[in-house]
């Protein structure tokens, strides 16, 4: 059953939902002697459809033989609160554990038997339950996420046995460094608003939620006009509609006294949090500033931006021939064991920052150089650096859309960010429209003389003091 059933919102799903960008394309079967440029007029289309109840329907031929679906959720741990955070990703691990016309092992044997693949993931902005099978089983697949979606049996003796579950996970997490990381910083960047929480929540909460706060969430949050249902693969959009039409046209688009959720701001604080413990063999650190919002035309220029920094693992080949001056910095100084810069979105602000893995006493130095790789691209990068990064953002985003499961979380993720799927073309113009100046003008507005927030894990003692690490966030020019 674990081959067919299973959930991807731990650390390794976490880590799946936050970091791809706007992926972009999935070649035909047969077609992968294409150029570039015939990929680019080539792309399948995404077509958009909505029901009168608001729910939306996107999908793209691409002629596989295989297909996935799943139901794209505008909901996540930013809409939260102390009390519950928590619910949507204890909801996750209740998703396949039996619905109202299924018990578990009805759904388990519905989905080996059709030799399908059904997941979940949880982030904090949306929720995702998507199934992979062969084409031709595309309506037996619509019924099994209209029946998990809407109609999970909730019991309480399998929300008592998954609190069990949820603990374990937990401790799973404390030992992924990165995810500690990570969600630290998001504790301190946004300290004080929903976007601080984790995904997991509290294992208070975990211990304690109940199956009426369940209820409640879903009867809040899973509304019609928040949810897309995604498809890629051998899929026939008109089929798609129909079936939705079928399965999901009972679904609500009212809230209960008009009281629709609206995000509040999440405001950005430059601050640090330090996790001491000499213990550990590594340090584990991220600076970041705020970003831009997914919407924001400056998404662009600093995933550029990020591309020119790069990412680096003591694994890698080249050496001093690394193409970004940090990297050859890395292996040429062995500043550390590994970094990646990372931009990570949200509907209106994001986390601009490079995360690093060093030894104790090479931390001040890959501070220092880290910041110094910012300072740069707000003054001195140059035409070549920006042509480079391009190209490689480039095949980034095209290589990332292997296989119908990437390409209908793309077009759920799109939809719902978005509004509609922005086409390979469209995001190979804006990538292409990036000059050197434009590059430093939009990192000066971003990064230049601002306040970061750090979070460190580890043995951290070298980590420079805040003060010291934002005097570092502009030079003395003449």
């Amino acid at each position: 059953m674990a081959a067919s059933v299973c959930r991807v919102g731990g650390a390794v799903g976490r880590a799946f939902a936050r970091t791809r960008g706007p992926a972009l394309l999935s070649l035909r079967r047969g077609q992968a002697t294409v150029t570039y440029a015939q990929s680019l007029l080539g792309a399948p289309e995404t077509q958009l459809t909505a029901l009168d109840n608001g729910l939306r329907i996107a999908s793209e031929d691409t002629g596989h033989a295989t297909c996935t679906v799943g139901l794209w959720i505008g909901v996540g741990s930013r809409y939260e609160s102390e009390k519950n955070n928590g619910a949507g990703f204890f909801l996750e691990h209740l998703a396949f554990k039996g619905t109202k016309k299924h018990p578990q092992s009805a759904l388990e044997q519905a989905v080996e038997s059709m030799g399908a693949h059904l997941s979940a993931y949880t982030s904090r902005e949306h929720t995702a339950y998507y199934l992979k099978t062969l084409a031709k089983d595309l309506p037996k697949a619509v019924e099994l996420l209209s029946e998990v979606v809407q109609n999970s049996a909730l019991s309480e003796a399998e929300i008592e046995q998954q609190r069990g579950v949820i603990l374990k996970e937990m401790d799973e997490v404390e030992g992924s460094l990165q995810d500690v990381c990570l969600d630290l910083l998001h504790a301190t960047a946004y300290q004080g608003t929903p976007l601080s929480q984790s995904v997991l929540g509290p294992s208070q909460n975990a211990r304690t939620l109940t199956r009426q706060d369940l209820v409640d969430y879903i009867n809040s949050h899973y509304k019609a006009p928040r949810m897309v249902l995604a498809a890629a693969g051998g899929v026939n959009h008109d089929e798609l509609v129909e079936l939705a039409k079928q399965h999901f046209s009972g679904l609500s688009f009212e809230y209960k006294d008009d009281a629709v959720p609206v995000l509040s701001p999440c405001r950005f604080t430059g601050s640090e949090i330090r996790m001491r413990d000499d213990a550990m063999p590594l340090a584990h650190v991220a600076i970041a500033v705020e970003g831009a919002g997914a919407a924001n035309p400056d998404i662009v220029p600093l995933m550029v931006a990020n591309s020119v920094i790069g990412s680096y693992d003591i694994t890698f080949g080249g050496g001093k021939h690394l193409s970004s001056r940090l990297a050859r910095l890395a292996a040429e100084i062995n500043l550390c064991h590994s970094y990646q810069a990372f931009h990570s979105t949200y509907s209106d602000t994001g986390l601009m920052g490079i995360y690093f893995v060093t030894d104790k006493h090479k931390i001040e130095d890959m501070m220092h150089w880290a910041q110094n790789a910012w300072m740069n691209l707000c003054t001195t990068v140059t035409e070549s650096d920006v042509a480079r990064a391009k190209n490689a953002l480039k095949a980034s985003l095209v290589g990332q859309l292997n296989g119908t499961t990437l390409i209908c979380d793309d077009i759920g993720r799109h939809i719902l960010n978005y509004g509609r799927r922005i086409p390979l073309a469209e995001w190979d113009a804006r990538i292409e429209a990036v000059t050197p100046k434009i590059l430093r003008d939009v990192c000066s507005k971003y990064i230049y003389d601002k306040c970061p927030a750090v979070a460190a894990v580890g043995p951290v003692e070298q980590l420079p003091d805040y003060n010291r690490m934002r005097s570092a966030m502009y030079w003395l020019r003449f």
